[in-house]
């Protein structure tokens, strides 16, 4: 079914696709977590690897993934690499997924199923 839902048109395969890949990389507790971490603010990977209880090249490693993709970006600061999200579209939906499904949690006190599919 295509056609115009909502005001929206309806994407293509193209781009269902391309949505699908980036929502399969977040799909990874620990990149999901260190998108949330970099919508807060930006960061090194020390302190990432440190808020994830991650080793670095693990956090190293998810943060490549995640440039790849371009969800996030770095600098160079001295010695330091500093990673951010430089987008705010992307920066929203992190926030709106995570603290909504946090409320859900709090709310319900159980955790949240997995759904199949």
């Amino acid at each position: 079914m295509t056609g115009n839902v909502g005001g929206f048109e309806d994407p293509s395969a193209e781009v269902l696709a391309e949505a699908a890949a980036m929502f399969g990389l977040l799909a990874s507790s620990a990149r999901l977590h260190l998108m949330w971490a970099l919508s807060q603010g930006e960061s090194d990977v020390t302190h990432l690897a440190d808020l994830l209880g991650g080793t670095l090249p693990a956090v190293s490693q998810h943060l490549a993934k995640l440039k790849v993709a371009g969800l996030v970006r770095s600098r160079r600061e001295g010695r330091r690499q500093i990673y951010y999200v430089d987008d705010p579209d992307t920066v929203m939906v992190v926030r709106l997924m995570v603290g909504q499904l946090t409320v859900r949690s709090r709310r319900t006190l159980a955790p949240v199923r997995k759904l199949s599919g």
